[in-house]
């Protein structure tokens, strides 16, 4: 399981990164790395951005801890996702330094980033809505590569003390939903429902919305805020048999969608309410299935099949070039912030070559003389030597920058088209195979 949280860092940011590049839990510093800095003069260089930015904000940085199941991941690979995880949730556009902490019995990253971009020089803003975007990507990267994660929307809304009182068994909300999901066969309507959790010893608060109070609580909760399947209407829905709301499939408006499997599907056995829906909603998609066909002229199987093939040949292939756009915006951008710092530092640097007394100047433009030898060690890296015009690399990132764009449109029209040849293809089969046995039926056979 990976998890991700976050934290300003408002002061001692050095101090900060010392602690995470600490040798003894780096393995001697082999599982440190950074991008658009160097770990050791990251806080100088986190500083000089920060100087050019108009919104400077409070915080120096930001401070992310990604943690995985104890046994399940090396620390080369906790590393490799941590550097994943970073580069996409930043975008290439601020400085940090990521570690991987080998101390504990779990492997865990941890991640400082600039609080201020080096790109546009604007202030990173954390909310709700980058939190959860950090904490998706973390899991897509963790399935991606085989490793466990938090199931989606189970924890959705949950601050950490509620977190922790569930796993503790303490939480009140907990002990509503298990109520209610314990009382709920039983009724035919709400009104039922809310007597008998009267009978259980809650007290209830009639309004816009209903809300109960277990015996000991402070304040009442609504019921809505239990999750999506716990708001009235859902209640209700659920008692006439119908499935629940968190776990309806997904209408996908104008695509084609896949049969549902009503002889394997559980709640279809389970409730007549859900296998009379699912009949029904079959029989669209079989017609979506049929139409979809006949747009596109497809009159055998074969000819099928080279379609799908070709919609996943023409979505790898813009993947492909996707990454490769990208890879070369990351290394403009780079390039840009360097030539930029050498440009800026250069003339400080060239009195100090001239001064007489170069320990006497270095003393008083230490920080601007460090910073102007790794620009110049970076520029050379990156062959930005002799220095490009500003004006040739903006040009050069705008052109990239619509490249980027249009491929971006034109990858996602290929994904839905191969998701859709892949839903037809799979339904057509679904449809032409003989018809299977309930499972009921061979163990009577089998008994026989």
């Amino acid at each position: 399981m990976a998890v991700t949280k976050t934290h300003p860092i408002k002061s001692t940011l050095k101090a900060a990164i010392d602690y995470i590049c600490n040798p003894e839990k780096t393995d001697g510093k082999l599982l440190v790395s950074s991008y658009g800095c160097a770990a050791e003069t990251a806080d100088i260089e986190f500083a000089w951005t920060r100087r050019h930015a108009i919104d400077k904000g409070t915080n120096l940085g930001r401070h992310l801890i990604q943690a995985f199941q104890p046994g399940e991941v090396t620390p080369e690979q906790a590393h490799e996702i941590g550097m994943e995880l970073a580069k996409e949730i930043l975008g290439g556009r601020y400085e940090f330094v990521l570690t991987t902490h080998i101390d504990r019995d779990h492997v865990h990253n941890h991640l400082i980033f600039n609080a201020v971009s080096f790109a546009d020089h604007k202030h990173y803003h954390s909310n709700k809505r980058s939190y959860h975007f950090i904490r998706r990507t973390s899991d897509r990267l963790c399935k991606e590569h085989g490793l466990s994660v938090i199931v989606p929307g189970r924890d959705k809304g949950k601050s950490y003390i509620e977190h922790q009182a569930e796993r503790t068994g303490t939480s009140y909300k907990a002990k509503l939903r298990a109520a209610i999901d314990r009382l709920l066969p039983g009724c035919h309507d709400l009104e039922e429902l809310l007597v008998r959790l009267q009978r259980e010893g809650y007290a209830l608060k009639r309004g816009k919305y209903i809300s109960a109070r277990a015996p000991g609580q402070e304040r009442f909760t609504r019921l809505k805020t239990l999750g999506a399947d716990y708001a009235e209407d859902a209640l209700t829905a659920r008692m006439a048999g119908r499935a629940r709301p968190s776990r309806q499939p997904k209408q996908r408006g104008g695509r084609v969608s896949l049969l549902i499997d009503i002889q394997n599907n559980i709640k279809a056995q389970q409730s007549a309410g859900y296998r009379h829906w699912a009949t029904i909603e079959n029989l669209k998609r079989i017609a979506e299935t049929s139409n979809f066909l006949t747009e596109h002229g497809i009159g055998s199987m074969k000819e099928l099949t080279e379609c799908c093939e070709a919609a996943s040949a023409s979505a790898a292939r813009l993947k492909a070039e996707l990454r490769e756009t990208g890879v070369r915006i990351e290394e403009l951008t780079l390039k840009m912030k360097h030539v930029a710092a050498y440009r800026q530092l250069k003339p400080i640097y060239d009195r100090y070559q001239a001064s007489k007394d170069k320990e006497k100047f270095l003393r008083g433009y230490e920080r601007e003389i460090i910073l102007f030898e790794a620009a110049a060690r970076e520029c050379k890296r990156l062959g930005a030597v002799p220095l490009p015009s500003t004006e040739r690399m903006q040009a050069e990132m705008d052109a990239l920058t619509a490249r980027r764009a249009a491929l971006t449109a034109e990858r996602q029209k290929a994904q839905r088209e191969e998701q859709d040849y892949a839903a037809v293809r799979r339904n057509v089969e679904e449809f032409l195979s003989p018809p299977r046995q309930a499972p009921a039926r061979q163990k009577d056979m089998e008994l026989e």
